[in-house]
Parts: structure tokens; sequence; C-alpha cells
């Protein structure tokens, strides 16, 4: 089925931004990625495939734990986003990382080929989540893990919801369907556990991960590496004269301001992690 192709242009467009502040995505969601990686049992030596890697984690991060008798395959459906992790990479000296091309419900891969299949922050962006965690059901060893981390609700993610009800008090919003491709389609507990079940998963388990989303940039830089990394609110920017995304901007930075002690950002947030077993 593939991604529709208004997804893969935004991703496409967001691909120079997500490279531009790579280091600062990797910082502030290395508390995720290490749950994820505790969470689905990745240790030294295994077989590991990365599903929407994007700009390059946490395959990279993975890629030092499994060590150099093991091995990650890093996946993306945006080329933009496999050439920046691909650089990465190489910038970094790792050499225990492949890449490849391809969306997550057509995998290119021979059945029971992985040890543990992961994806952070991409199963509620799929076209058909459905056949993609079957897809990554395929691929893995019998036994094997599949691990997913998605976002927690809106309302309890301040990164997210604070500039949202400030842009949305400037271009109205559309009305959104629960089940169409988006940061919080998975946000309600137990709705992706299920959907993993239903794939073929056995030993499915959930857990809420609470932690700081800190980095080390202040709340203008904040409200840029936001205003260029999302497509959506790209687009939702685009409709408005510079005064009006200078005002936001400017009310953006005064609302987040409890979340930057020091000048460095600090955000409690809240994601889910499921994992099970084929």
């Amino acid at each position: 089925m593939g991604q529709p192709a208004e997804i893969l242009n935004g991703w496409r467009e967001s691909a120079k931004y997500w490279a531009k502040y790579s280091a600062t995505i990797r910082t502030m969601f290395m508390p995720l990625t290490r749950a994820l990686i505790e969470q689905a049992g990745i240790h030294e030596g295994q077989s590991v495939l990365d599903v929407a890697g994007g700009p390059g984690e946490p395959s990279l991060t993975i890629a030092g734990v499994v060590g150099p008798r093991g091995s990650v395959t890093h996946t993306d459906a945006v080329s933009e986003m496999v050439e920046t992790a691909r650089a990465e990479a190489h910038r970094r000296g790792i050499s225990n990382i492949q890449f490849r091309q391809c969306t997550a419900d057509s995998l290119p891969f021979p059945d029971n080929s992985f040890d543990v299949v992961v994806s952070r922050l991409g199963v509620m962006l799929f076209a058909d989540p459905h056949a993609s965690l079957r897809e990554m059901l395929r691929v893995t060893k019998p036994g094997g893990v599949v691990g997913c981390a998605v976002w927690h609700k809106s309302e309890l993610n301040p990164f997210s919801y604070v500039i949202t009800d400030i842009v949305d008090q400037h271009v109205k919003p559309a009305a959104t369907d629960p089940d169409v491709p988006g940061a919080f389609r998975f946000a309600e507990t137990g709705k992706l556990s299920n959907l993993m079940r239903q794939a073929g998963a056995n030993d499915v388990e959930e857990n809420v991960l609470h932690f700081d989303m800190a980095a080390p940039i202040s709340p203008q830089e904040f409200w840029t590496m936001r205003s260029q990394t999302s497509d959506t609110l790209r687009i939702k920017l685009e409709q408005l004269p510079p005064d009006e995304q200078s005002k936001i901007a400017r009310q953006v930075e005064q609302a987040v301001a409890e979340f930057f002690p020091s000048n460095q950002m600090k955000f409690p947030a809240q994601m889910i992690i499921v994992t099970g077993r084929k």
C-alpha cells in the first residue's frame, strides 16, 4: 500500500531540517531510545531492524549496543532520511549498520531475518499499521521481539500542546480522524497493543514511559526547530503573513518559558512502549 504521496512529500521537505537538528533531537529522545532498547531486550551480538528510523535514531545507538558481532539495518520510506542516517554513520565510523529505503508495509527482507525489530515514533505515521506490524513480525525470527514507541496523549506532552494551542488560535484547526496518520494516533493506552495482538504477536506488553525531554537549547531555538521540522506546522504558518508568524513565535516563547529552567529545555514527557514476541 505504501505511504500517501502527500505524507512522503512532507517528510522529504522536513528531512533537511531533521538533519540540521539531528544532534538535538537525538539528545531529546535518548531516554526513549534507551527504554525501547531495554524493553525490546536488545543486547550484544543481535541483528536488529529499525523501521522508519528517520535521520538515524535509534539505529545508531543500537549499533553501539549490539557491537561488532551484531548488526543493525536502518530503513525509512524517505531517501533523504536514509542518506542523512548513512552520512552520520560514516562520520562517526559506525560500520555494523546497513541502510535500505522502503515502506514499513513492504519490507524487502526474507522471513525470520532479525532477532529484534523496532520502530521509534514511526508506527503512528504508517499508512497501514496493521499490515506494517504483520511485516515486522514476518521478518522477525521465531521467539524474537517487535517493539514500538509512540506518543502518549497530547495533553500529557507540553512539547506538543503548548504550540498547538497557540497556533490553533490563528489557524482554524481541521477536523481530525483519530485513525489517520498522525502523532497521536496511538495515544490511547491499549490501542497499539491490541493492534499488535491482531497482527499476530504474543506476550504483548505495554508500558508508559515518563521522562524529561531535555536539550541545551533556548525557547527561541526550540521554536525555530519545531517550526521547521514539523511539516504540519510549516504548512499552517505559510498561510499567515510574516507579522502574525512573528506574533506566534513570541507567544510560544513566552508560553514555554516555564519549561526552560536556566534557559535550557526540559519538558515532562510521556510515551507508550509496546513489545510483542513472535
